[in-house]
């Protein structure tokens, strides 16, 4: 054909590429469906399928004159056909096809950071096809660009926001088809063009007319401006200049984006400064660590902020003389935060060299130094790496006074003094040893801080931090050494009983084994469905939000099978069944399950203690505070970790099993058995049967979480790391807390870090620990006579252990819970304070919960006023008269 075809479409959707006599090649067909048609194998994308209007007249691309490129139909280059493209026209754009050779992407190196730069894209945007849109097509063409072209405003800017080009060309000449300043404005005003370059087309200028400015082009938005040229040449000139400086300029101050935001995550806080010391930018750290905000700091000298006045004279000179010859600073400074107080940091100062050799900035890491008393107020909701988890500066809670006896806290370990030749010796050893280690945990890393500050110390303090690091290098950081003999027997045998392995020696050295105890199941007769829960139980539902609800009641009317009841109720309030996506029916049997695999015999580790722990869970998950922090998965984690946590409980304490031998002990190597069993149990209980599984319907990945979230609250009921889970949240959680709400106070605004600090994955983990421990051991914090029959049951199930082990000849694990001799307000009261009392005020302090604490202040002191009366019952003397 001499001519180019031309497009039409018919009413019916149909295009018809019409040659130039006229007729229709019915091979060149195709159909436009849902705003996209392919033409000769090029994809064209509408604005809506609707715009494309009755008759399209479109004409192919011509290639350019062999004056300005060859032309690649003619030399036969593969692909030439696919770089014919249908112009965009009437809301229709095309894209470029480029080969693979120069759409490869580029490297590029900023300082340490490997980018790696996607083939350039450029947007054109001509209201008609002229040479000049041709010469920047096929120079993109040359470049290996992708190109885009635009005919009106509105698709242009459908067109950036869906592929945020890199460089924009707007013909500017004519005004007479749409306002290039408009379109140039419109486009910046949207986030992506930030990092976009974008050209203007203007007139070329007669030699006798003055070149106008280019002060209105750039208010408008524009980047530069382009003579008008239909050079292929030319443009592809302009445009390779534009990619390999602004371009590539632009693409790397994107990634500074990535920088910044490890800086703002960082814990460690940080302060740039130009050269003259003139604040330019600080993290949030360092806002949270000197109580400023950066509007107050940026912009500022550092001569202008407070100085600390326990700094040595010529600190800072010698700092300054230090770092101006462009050699890094380390050491330990004094600075006065906002609030007026000095803490003392470990500093290191870098100066950043930039043309030329010049220092440009100075960067300064600032982290609270570990020693300085006055920094224990101030919470660093990062903790440095210096703690960690492994942070033991303080083992009780803040906010309260500690009411334990001085008899449980935590004894110094002592070491055998020596001469000064063989402490040098033992030192250095040491230092040599450690500093060898290639891999660094963090008590390492405060182990290698002491050795270095053994070095030049005075003899009497070298063999003090000795004894620091014979501590430090024990396992059982967290728990307080116990032992000796003037304590209190009640606390003794009751924390010995519920924080050792349980494996005790007798006369020998042998320990003594026995066959496992049996354990019968009791089997329950299947309840009514909650629709039919008969009336009086349905009224004492009706109160279970209430934290004064009374499960004895409930166990009473339901014949014991309260946590089936209770537990229908709870789930349903908090919609289990629609995030597990099972039926009531298979929640249901999945409660009947595990309730008739409770011991019913058991005084106290029954079924019903596992609903009061279960109400006690719901009721914390309504608190605000907690639901702030925790997610639906959490909370439906927590329900069924509080249903399962004790389920075929044996009555007896994981340190008569592991005394025993029996099998369970065996089977989990006398760590964590009973509630390594419980899980275990419980799931096996779960899916062994369609009927109950109530985890049936969840995908795997929520599966896996759920599981994962549930042994882990199970697992944090075991009393042997009770002080690890406290002092974990009280340094995490609480401290940091109070520290925020300290700082938002005094600056007069609500600081958003409070939310970090709850809502951080590991935080929330805490949390829930926390709250399932709390509801275990919830009993002196309820209302007084339930706390009353809960200590009774406790007590008997211990009286019942303590007879078991002396007829089969075990170890008695708490020798004090002895029927005829034992003091219950006594054993209360050791309770009380030596676990409740802390792991409370903690929760307390996190959740606000003021009910509780006046019920266990009230309870501490019913119990103490029987102790003054010497009686050992659960009553005063004159209601056991009654």
């Amino acid at each position: 054909m001499g001519c180019a075809p031309s497009i039409h479409v018919s009413q019916s959707g149909v295009i018809y590429c019409r040659d130039s006599d006229g007729s229709n090649s019915p091979h060149q067909t195709t159909t436009i469906s849902q705003g996209t048609a392919t033409l000769h194998g090029l994809f064209i994308k509408t604005d809506a399928a609707d715009s494309i209007p009755s008759v399209l007249a479109c004409q192919s691309r011509q290639q350019p004159p062999p004056s300005a490129g060859p032309r690649r139909q003619e030399r036969g280059e593969p692909g030439a056909s696919a770089r014919t493209r249908t112009p965009r026209c009437c809301g229709i754009e095309a894209e470029t096809q480029t080969s693979s050779a120069k759409a490869s992407a580029t490297e590029i190196q900023i300082g340490p950071m490997r980018l790696t730069q996607d083939p350039i894209q450029v947007l054109l945007i001509f209201a008609k096809e002229d040479n000049q849109s041709d010469g920047f097509w096929w120079a993109c063409d040359r470049a290996g660009y992708r190109c885009n072209i635009a005919r009106t405003p509105e698709s242009a800017l459908e067109c950036f926001l869906d592929k945020q080009q890199e460089i924009i060309v707007i013909d500017h000449r004519n005004s007479r088809y749409f306002d290039a300043e408009d379109i140039c404005r419109s486009i910046r005003a949207t986030k992506p063009s930030e990092h976009t370059v974008i050209l203007a087309v203007v007139p070329r200028t007669s030699a006798d007319e003055e070149e106008t400015s280019v002060l209105p082009l750039l208010n408008a938005g524009f980047d530069r401006q382009f003579m008008e040229n239909s050079s292929i040449t030319a443009c592809y000139n302009e445009l390779v200049q534009i990619e390999h400086g602004e371009v590539r300029s632009q693409f790397k101050l994107r990634a500074c984006n990535a920088v910044f935001t490890a800086l703002d995550h960082c814990q460690e806080a940080i302060e740039i400064t130009n050269e003259d010391h003139v604040i330019q930018y600080v993290n949030p750290a360092f806002e949270r660590m000197m109580g400023y905000h950066k509007g107050e700091l940026i912009g500022k000298e550092l001569t202008e902020l407070p100085k600390s006045d326990k700094n040595c004279a010529d600190l800072l000179d010698n700092i300054n003389t230090f770092i101006k010859k462009g050699k890094e600073w380390q050491g330990v400074y004094y600075a006065r935060r906002k609030s007026g107080d000095s803490i003392q940091q470990d500093v290191k100062i870098t100066p950043v060299t930039g043309q030329g050799g010049k220092i440009r900035h100075f960067v300064s890491l600032k982290r609270l130094h570990c020693t300085n008393e006055s920094n224990k107020q101030l919470y660093k909701s990062h903790r440095d790496e210096y703690t960690g988890d492994n942070s033991q500066s303080e083992s009780h809670s803040f906010k309260y006074k500690n009411r334990r006896k001085d008899s449980t806290d935590v004894k110094s370990i002592t070491s055998q003094s020596s001469d000064a030749s063989s402490l040098q010796t033992r030192r250095y050893s040491s230092m040599a040893r450690i500093h060898s280690m290639t891999i660094e945990a963090p008590i390492t890393k405060v182990i290698n801080i002491i050795n270095a500050a053994q070095e030049n110390s005075p003899i009497t303090v070298a063999e003090a931090l000795d004894r620091v690091l014979e501590i430090l290098r024990t396992t059982e950081l967290y728990s307080p050494q116990l032992g000796t003999k003037d304590e209190d027997p009640h606390t003794s045998d009751l924390v010995g009983g519920l924080m050792t392995d349980g494996l005790r020696r007798l006369s020998g050295n042998e320990f003594v084994f026995s066959k496992n105890t049996n354990l019968s199941h009791s089997h329950l007769s299947v309840p009514n469905t909650i629709n039919d829960v008969p009336p009086c139980i349905a009224q004492l539902l009706d109160n279970e939000e209430s934290w004064d609800f009374n499960i004895f009641e409930l166990e009473a009317v339901t014949n014991k099978r309260p946590l089936v009841y209770l537990g229908l109720k709870v789930f349903a309030r908090f919609g289990v069944s629609e995030f597990l996506n099972c039926s009531e029916a298979t929640l249901r049997a999945w409660l009947q399950v595990i309730e008739a695999n409770y011991h019913s015999s058991n005084s106290y580790h029954n079924s019903t203690h596992a609903a009061d722990v279960l109400h006690a869970t719901a009721f914390f998950l309504g608190n605000e505070r907690v639901k702030e922090s925790l997610d639906r998965l959490d909370e439906v984690a927590a329900l069924i970790a509080a249903t399962i946590h004790d389920v075929d409980h044996p009555g007896r304490t994981n340190s008569f099993l592991c005394n025993a031998g029996s099998e369970l002990a065996v089977l989990y190597n006398d760590t964590a058995v009973l509630e390594s069993h419980h899980t275990a149990l419980a799931f096996q209980l779960t899916i062994k049967d369609s009927k109950c599984n109530i985890f049936k319907n969840i995908d795997r990945n929520h599966y896996r979480t759920l599981r994962q979230s549930i042994i882990d609250m199970v697992l944090a009921t075991e009393m042997t790391k009770h002080f690890e889970h406290v002092n974990k949240f009280v340094n995490s959680i609480n401290k940091p807390m109070a520290s925020e709400e300290t700082n938002s106070h005094s600056e007069g605004s609500d600081c958003e870090c409070t939310a970090n600090i709850k809502n951080f994955p590991d935080n929330q983990t805490l949390i829930k620990r926390m709250m399932i421990k709390c509801a275990d051991v919830a009993n002196p914090c309820r209302p007084l006579e339930l706390c009353i029959e809960w200590a009774g049951r406790i007590s008997e199930e211990y009286f019942a252990q303590t007879d078991e082990e002396k007829r089969q000849g075990l170890p008695v694990v708490m020798p004090v819970f002895d029927r005829n001799t034992c003091s219950i307000p006594k054993s209360q009261i050791s309770f009380i304070d030596y676990f409740i009392t802390d792991m409370f005020d903690a929760w307390d302090a996190f959740a606000h919960l003021p009910v509780l604490m006046q019920h266990l202040a009230n309870n501490h002191k019913y119990w103490k006023t029987l102790d003054e009366l010497k009686c050992k019952s659960l009553r005063p003397p004159s209601e056991n008269n009654n």
